[in-house]
């Protein structure tokens, strides 16, 4: 358990479609849930969904069974990795997460600032 199910920001039931309807109602730069990853992938077990600028993000949250720590978004040089999903959600209550669009090739940048719960 990757100290996950306690917490307000864990939306337990939720699906994707969920998850983004919650978001697109909260209408808030920095709201966001962590959600179960659709594939329900060992090595992508949750999925952090972010609104920022009218938009929803979701960047898989990766477990590195080598390490037993979690990363966020495609493996990349230079990653910071954390102990648990709580921590990085810490982390990014503090500082920046950087939200890349793949579609229309733009970065932004916000920090988790209002958490959504879903009804």
């Amino acid at each position: 358990d990757a100290g996950v199910h306690s917490k307000a920001w864990y939306a337990a039931t939720c699906d994707r479609r969920m998850a983004e309807d919650a978001l697109y109602r909260s209408n808030k730069d920095g709201s966001f849930l962590i959600r179960k990853s659709s594939g329900q992938d060992s090595r992508q077990p949750y999925t952090l969904v972010v609104f920022y600028n009218r938009r929803v993000y979701n960047i898989p949250i990766r477990y590195i069974e080598s390490t037993g720590r979690y990363a966020l978004g495609r493996e990349k040089s230079g990653e910071e990795h954390f102990d648990s999903v709580a921590e990085i959600v810490e982390n990014h209550q503090r500082t920046s997460l950087v939200l890349i669009d793949s579609q229309n090739n733009t970065k932004d940048s916000t920090k988790l600032k209002h958490i959504v719960r879903v009804s």
